[in-house]
């Protein structure tokens, strides 16, 4: 079984900054050895990719959507058993409902597709507003 618990979403004037973590706890693996990826999605939208950490397994690459990329950045830190997602200059598009996901077994082709997740977060909500 494993947990997934996302925190950190808030309310934020555009421009600002926000850190959301993702808390993992598994009775069968380690964090490592998932990809772990934080999805969104935005009042009326359909849920998007944001960002990805492959499993260690994998080469632990960190791949970003073109969206995002330059101001929000994923990291792992296997020791917290916590995936973050550092959100830098955002802009009230950036509105939404982020999931932490996690799966195992994933190809490259496939990380940016929600469906391939096994495991899934409650969301925590980030609104950027003036």
């Amino acid at each position: 079984q494993v947990n997934l618990v996302e925190s950190g979403g808030g309310l934020v004037q555009p421009g600002g900054s926000l850190r959301l973590s993702c808390a993992v706890s598994s009775s069968e693996r380690t964090l490592s050895s998932y990809t772990t990826a934080w999805f969104r999605q935005g009042p009326g939208k359909e849920r998007e990719f944001v960002a990805v950490v492959r499993s260690r397994s994998s080469g632990g690459r960190t791949y970003h959507a073109d969206s995002v990329k330059g101001r929000f950045t994923i990291s792992r830190d296997n020791a917290k058993n916590t995936v973050y997602l550092q959100m830098n200059s955002l802009n009230p598009e950036d509105t939404a409902v982020y999931y932490c996901a996690a799966g195992s077994g994933l190809i490259l082709s496939s990380v940016h597709n929600g469906g391939a997740y096994t495991y899934w977060g409650q969301g925590t909500q980030v609104t950027v507003s003036s």
